[in-house]
């Protein structure tokens, strides 16, 4: 197995100013653990955008943005995606948003580099921008990719259970209802303008930033702009390495996340998954001596009964027969039901208190 150097301290939570292919080609390879990528939108703007009272909308309208045809934004496409799977570790993830004006011709150089795609989500935005001149549909979304870096290595970081935890116990789904980047969030100039034209609200990268890394991980952004990347990475205790060709947007970012202060590392650290969890038989709570044999299990209600037995097996009986087996099966034995999760289904009373068996089972995990 080929061991591939680390990632320099010196590069680490830095902001580098020249060009993002040439700078990414410089990273050792297999170094970083996620990108996230907001690349120009090549929005091909056909003139001024006037409000109804004829006042200018401050719109992209910057030379970066600007391409002479689609062969050469595909091009400019491919040679910085090729450049960020070449710096991603083989587990590691991407993201990258864009509107409808690109998002579709980057999922299919996505697709041709070998990147493989693992969901596209939607960002609605709460407060988007009307349409004006009333030719069209409100543009309300953005849309961004997350692709891992290879369809072989199953290994990508996803944080289900913290994402399933910041929707309300309810698993997080491909659609995000968030607001733009404005009031005190968004940076201005002295000349009291936008800083950036499409600054990036923080709690887009927040769920991105959470999904797909852990503490300590380095990301990657290689169209770093004023440091929403960077700020929420270092608030949320990741490292960051940010490109910017402009030497002003550079200036600015580091002087916002100079201001970061990082949380604690107890506050940030993902809730473990179930699957990570190691596996605890039943029989350890009779070994552990927190339950006896002979002890009588009930459900919540109180009305199923099974009695413990010394060799980790239930027995119980009802009007649907004789029972014995595991937690599970006798739990779905009573029921007359196809399946059943004993360790939330049986309960003891502890302390005058009814408890899932669940709850003795955690016990002894903390103790390992």
């Amino acid at each position: 197995m080929t061991h591939l150097p680390p990632m320099p301290v010196e590069n680490l939570d830095r902001v580098l100013v020249g060009d993002c292919i040439e700078l990414m080609r410089s990273l050792p390879e297999a170094s970083v653990d996620m990108v996230f990528a907001d690349p120009p939108y090549n929005l091909q703007l056909g003139g001024e955008l006037l409000r109804p009272d004829h006042s200018k909308v401050d719109a992209v309208d910057d030379d970066w943005d600007k391409f002479a045809d689609f062969a050469r934004y595909d091009s400019f496409t491919n040679a910085w995606l090729k450049a960020a799977r070449r710096a991603l570790k083989p587990g590691g993830t991407l993201w990258v948003i864009g509107s409808y004006h690109n998002i579709f011709r980057i999922g299919t150089a996505l697709q041709d580099q070998g990147f493989w795609l693992l969901n596209d989500i939607v960002w609605r935005k709460s407060n988007p921008m009307p349409n004006f001149r009333g030719k069209r549909f409100t543009n309300a979304h953005e849309t961004l990719i997350w692709a891992a870096r290879d369809r072989a290595n199953k290994k990508y970081t996803f944080n289900y259970d913290s994402m399933k935890e910041l929707n309300e116990g309810l698993q997080m789904r491909s659609d995000w209802l968030l607001p733009l980047c404005t009031g005190g969030e968004r940076l201005k100039g002295e000349d009291g303008k936008k800083a950036h034209p499409t600054q990036k609200p923080e709690s887009l990268l927040f769920r991105c930033i959470m999904a797909a890394s852990n503490p300590g991980d380095i990301i990657l952004d290689p169209f770093f702009g004023t440091g929403t990347t960077g700020a929420v990475a270092r608030r949320l205790g990741r490292r960051f390495i940010g490109l910017e060709r402009d030497p002003d947007y550079a200036a600015i970012a580091r002087k916002r996340i100079a201001e970061i202060e990082p949380l604690a590392g107890e506050d940030v650290t993902p809730k473990p998954s179930k699957r990570q969890e190691p596996r605890i038989a039943f029989g350890v709570l009779i070994e552990a001596g927190l339950l006896q044999p002979g002890t009588v299990l009930s459900d919540l209600s109180g009305r199923l009964h099974a009695r413990v037995r010394a060799d980790g097996s239930l027995s119980a009986s009802n009007a649907l027969g004789d029972h014995r087996g595991s937690i599970h099966k006798v739990g779905a034995a009573l029921q007359g039901a196809p399946a059943c999760n004993g360790w939330t289904f049986w309960h003891v009373d502890v302390a005058g208190a009814r408890l899932p068996i669940d709850h003795l089972r955690q016990q002894v995990r903390a103790g390992l």
